[in-house]
């Protein structure tokens, strides 16, 4: 299929802290467009602090999807945002808007744009409960070691506290006999369903990291402490898929007694540190990348915007009908 014949997509993402949300919502009023989130957290709701969700007041009209739909005893995974995205894509595309997926959870992301296959051999769950309980009783350590022997490549994007995607890659492998990581390149080179441009806003290291810093502390300050004390209160353990978030296993380490507020904000800072690098690790990785550089734009968004509608009219995916239909 001629790729002016499917039906268009915009990806904007990159690390955490970086500056996506206020981007996102003037390039969705640039283009006619409604905003999905690919954010793993921002799906929960009481969640608002840590996850850095939007406002309501910061979406300016434009509408939002896969925020504040689950609550955080519910389990999120990739397999069910796939199918929830492609549905609010499905929609969006059938009120003649524009879909912009926003967010920095590269897997996710590519779940959606190349429709990846994550059929993992039948509904058997015992080796997956086999493993739950090593993670459980030997600590997350040894069974990251385990994937480690079997599939280093994944450990590079996989972080050993997600044990959940830990687990998924190690029964893939048991399962099928092929390495997760081989099997998400080869769907990776499919032909994706849409005619797409696919962003990646990034920052010189040194700046975020200091956005990331600035951050935590802003999200301290605005009582992320209370937040996860709320949530705590709800029921809300340290084992549910939602408290794994960072931020939010930190501060329920030191609710529980377990660390000082002071560490805890350390080693929020320090793994959402690791976390950027990862995170540009994986998009580095990807094909059909467009990388934008805030410096080389000045560091503002108003450029970096400008740019990105200049390539999305050469890609035929927005023009000017579009902008005037919105009234920019």
């Amino acid at each position: 299929m001629n790729e002016f014949n499917r039906p268009p997509l915009v990806i904007l993402t990159g690390p955490t802290a970086v500056g996506k949300t206020g981007l996102s919502v003037a390039l969705a009023q640039r283009i006619g467009g409604e905003i999905v989130s690919a954010d793993s957290m921002q799906v929960y709701r009481h969640m608002d602090i840590g996850s850095a969700k939007i406002r309501p007041e910061q979406m300016q009209g434009v509408p939002h999807h896969l925020i504040d739909i689950m609550e955080p005893t519910d389990e999120f995974n990739v397999t069910i945002f796939q199918k929830l995205a492609g549905q609010a894509v499905s929609d969006i595309l059938k009120r003649g808007r524009i879909p912009v997926i926003v967010g920095g959870t590269g897997f996710y992301i590519q779940a959606l744009v190349y429709d990846v296959d994550f059929t993992e051999g039948g509904d058997d769950t015992a080796l997956r409960d086999e493993l739950a309980d090593i993670a459980r009783t030997q600590g997350n350590e040894v069974l990251y070691e385990r994937l480690r022997r079997i599939d280093p490549e994944s450990c590079n994007v996989i972080h050993a506290n997600n044990v959940k995607r830990v687990i998924r890659a190690i029964e893939f492998y048991e399962k099928t006999g092929e390495r997760i990581s081989e099997h998400n390149a080869s769907q990776r080179r499919k032909a994706s369903p849409f005619h797409f441009a696919y962003f990646v806003l990034h920052e010189d290291r040194e700046r975020l990291y200091d956005r990331i810093n600035a951050r935590v502390d802003a999200m301290i300050e605005a009582g992320l402490v209370e937040e996860v004390r709320r949530l705590a209160d709800m029921g809300c353990t340290a084992d549910m898929v939602s408290m794994q978030g960072l931020g939010y296993k930190e501060i329920l380490e030191y609710l529980n007694g377990e660390c000082t507020l002071e560490d805890a904000v350390y080693r929020i800072k320090r793994d959402t540190r690791h976390f950027a690098k990862r995170q540009l690790t994986w998009f580095r990785r990807e094909r059909d990348t467009i990388w934008l550089d805030r410096q080389e734009c000045g560091g503002e968004d108003g450029r970096i915007l400008d740019r990105i509608i200049h390539i999305l009219q050469e890609k035929g995916i927005a023009d000017d009908t579009q902008r005037v239909q919105t009234g920019s």
